[in-house]
């Protein structure tokens, strides 16, 4: 989608990010429609608005002050798209070439649309194809569009209902988007993963009529840095109702087909790390199943033995994802990993602390790796908050009658639950709590409405900079 620009097309609609210096006869605009450009301009520059645009015979010309400040950079980009008519194939940025990338950035992120369910879907449809970079690099912009593929995807499949993603079709979905890459996938059925006594996964799936899965990737390059891969690990709940702990319908349940976010953030990270020929050797692991009332769900007052024989006394059968992704962590130690982390819609605690602005992330791995994190999140405005990760926050998941038990007290839900999960990991470990911003109820700029495909931007800048 995005490209160098080459050629400069007076017709096409175009973004000018503007200096104190800009002259428009620079572009070799026509003298006319320069003049007018060039006019519009000046008064702009003396304004104290940010953005504006003019509409011409046959193109829209739109203006974005300056800002070293990336976010409203892109911000702006939304900007553009919100204003751009949905039949536009084409628009041209000009500006520096940070700033030109970040407003691509926010205006192909803006893009995104889910049409799938609609009758009208070609009606509704964006027909913006073409975003041309004047000052840019084909690296850059090739990385760029492989990131925004991969946010695509991750928000395609929080979007899809359980009506057609099932654990199964989730598998299924992973295994087509790896099979073009150096990815390999492997995907664990319900009687490999009985074989394999992952207690948690299989506690969750007891209520439903659809199997889990357990899938595998591996991507390990050639000239890979790391010695020791570094596992990711995904919640992939592709619909919670909260089991025999039901949720409300409310702003609650009615959310829940989010809940494999995790799963799509760390699937997409891999494959985004694939594109891009990172030199960095992941693992990626993903649970997944629904969870419901049906059949012989697992109950209050059940406890669990779990993959690496932790027994876990269940009071909420609502604290499920824990459960799936504790078998998965614990699966991880035979990798040998230098490094494990996990991304989960894991509690409300997480939203009720920071909302839907931030991820919760706490840890047990070196503070200077965490400190990456933080720095990788506000290079891509997908930030994360440190949270306390003290072993005192430990002793509210111990059980009177098992090893564990599945939620804590009433206070920082979503540490306790990062102490139940540290638990089951035997190496440095990463856990982000992504339910707030994974999943947006009112369009917010270039983040959309539902699926934001969270955590992949901020994972990739990431794993480029370790």
């Amino acid at each position: 989608m995005i490209q160098i620009g080459k050629k400069f097309d007076s017709k096409t609609n175009l973004v000018f990010i503007l200096d104190k210096k800009f002259n428009a006869k620079d572009f070799g605009i026509d003298q006319k429609i320069s003049n007018i450009i060039q006019s519009f301009i000046d008064s702009f520059q003396k304004s104290k608005v940010d953005f504006d645009y003019l509409k011409l015979e046959s193109q829209s010309v739109f203006f974005v002050r300056q800002n070293d400040n990336l976010e409203k950079i892109r911000i702006a980009g939304n900007t553009v798209r919100t204003k751009l008519h949905k039949s536009e194939k084409s628009i041209s940025i000009f500006g520096k070439k940070n700033q030109s990338l970040a407003l691509a950035e926010g205006l192909a992120l803006s893009n995104y649309q889910f049409l799938k369910y609609f009758k009208d879907k070609e009606e509704k449809r964006f027909l913006l194809e073409k975003i041309e970079v004047f000052s840019s690099d084909k690296k850059e912009i090739d990385c760029l569009n492989n990131t925004i593929k991969a946010v695509y995807w991750s928000r395609e499949m929080v979007n899809e209902p359980v009506s057609f993603l099932t654990a199964t079709q989730l598998s299924n979905e992973i295994t087509e988007l790896c099979k073009e890459l150096p990815i390999s996938v492997e995907v664990l059925e319900k009687n490999k993963i009985e074989a394999l006594k992952m207690g948690g996964l299989l506690a969750v799936n007891k209520g439903s009529i659809d199997p889990p899965t357990f899938t595998i990737l591996e991507y390990k390059p050639k000239n890979a840095r790391n010695k020791k891969p570094i596992v990711l690990v995904g919640k992939g709940v592709v619909y919670d109702t909260g089991g025999l702990s039901l949720k409300p319908t409310a702003s609650s349940m009615d959310l829940m087909k989010s809940d494999m976010a995790g799963a799509a953030c760390m699937v997409g990270t891999i494959y985004n790390a694939a594109l891009n020929k990172l030199n960095v050797h992941l693992i990626c692991l993903i649970p997944a199943t629904d969870n419901r009332p049906g059949e012989n769900a697992y109950t209050p007052g059940d406890v669990i033995t779990m993959f690496d024989g932790t027994t876990v006394e269940v009071l909420n059968t609502d604290a499920e994802g824990r459960m799936i992704l504790a078998d998965a962590l614990a699966y991880s130690k035979k990798y040998d990993p230098e490094l494990v982390i996990d991304a989960a819609t894991l509690t409300g605690a997480a939203v009720a602390a920071i909302g839907t602005k931030a991820s919760c992330m706490m840890g047990n791995a070196d503070q200077k790796i965490i400190d990456k994190l933080v720095i990788s999140g506000n290079n891509v405005h997908e930030r994360v908050v440190q949270l306390p990760f003290w072993d005192e926050y430990y002793e509210e998941m111990k059980s009177s009658i098992a090893d564990l038990k599945n939620i804590g007290g009433r206070y920082a839900g979503m540490i306790t639950a990062g102490k139940f999960l540290e638990h089951f990991v035997k190496a440095p470990y990463i856990h982000i709590d992504i339910a707030g911003p994974s999943f947006l109820e009112s369009a917010e700029n270039y983040k959309g409405k539902g699926g934001t495909g969270v955590g992949i931007r901020l994972l990739s800048d990431f794993l480029r900079n370790l």
